[in-house]
């Protein structure tokens, strides 16, 4: 499968969402992987978890538009990373798909999830009461999934361990639509910080993502 859905942003950030279909098999034939990659991959159950892995990374591939060796490493907080390109960049996937950002100039997050009716239970974990105020009881499943992949999109982009999506992640109030645009912040002891959220719904899925902060400029 090719590359489903591909949107630039700019001159220098774009995203993209990549069908599953192959095996695992095929997804190795189309990567350059060193054995500790290989290891990794067999580490993994055989299922999701790898196609995952390996789909991700095929689409980075893609992107980039390579065939050069890409080292795609994880800081000490989980947050992906190229060594070898000056991309920087965010991985996602959701059952049937993963999704890929990138930017030459901003740090980056984007979220991909099947949207399903059992994000209900979870809806007061993840969102403040005056989050929960504004909720479309018309779009409840669809706006709250807008709501999670905002927060985990900024979570992904600021890239730190111990941010609570319900105490530190603060989305303003918006109205529900298929595809938008709404601010959020990141509020916590040791730094503020504002960001324009976009997000789309694709097929049965939803995706959320933010490039660089409110009033963001490059210095390259």
């Amino acid at each position: 499968m090719a590359i489903a859905y591909h949107r630039q942003l700019d001159e220098k950030t774009a995203f993209a969402v990549w069908k599953i279909e192959e095996s695992a098999e095929e997804l190795v034939s189309r990567l350059q992987l060193k054995s500790g990659e290989l290891a990794y991959i067999e580490s993994l159950n055989n299922g999701k978890r790898n196609l995952h892995w390996l789909s991700t990374r095929v689409l980075l591939r893609e992107m980039l538009n390579t065939n050069r060796y890409i080292n795609c490493e994880v800081d000490e907080h989980g947050k992906p990373y190229l060594v070898n390109f000056p991309h920087q960049i965010s991985l996602s996937h959701s059952f049937d798909y993963a999704a890929v950002m990138i930017s030459e100039d901003k740090p980056v997050g984007i979220d991909i999830e099947l949207v399903k009716e059992k994000i209900v239970r979870i809806e007061d974990k993840f969102l403040c009461r005056e989050e929960l105020l504004f909720i479309d009881p018309a779009h409840t499943i669809e706006h709250l999934y807008i709501c999670w992949c905002a927060k985990e999109a900024i979570y992904k982009l600021q890239g730190k361990r111990n941010v609570s999506f319900k105490d530190h992640i603060r989305l303003h109030a918006f109205p529900y639509a298929p595809e938008g645009r709404f601010e959020a912040s990141l509020e916590t002891d040791q730094e503020f910080k504002s960001f324009d959220v976009n997000y789309e719904s694709f097929h049965d899925y939803m995706i959320g993502y933010v490039a660089g902060e409110r009033g963001y400029s490059s210095n390259k």
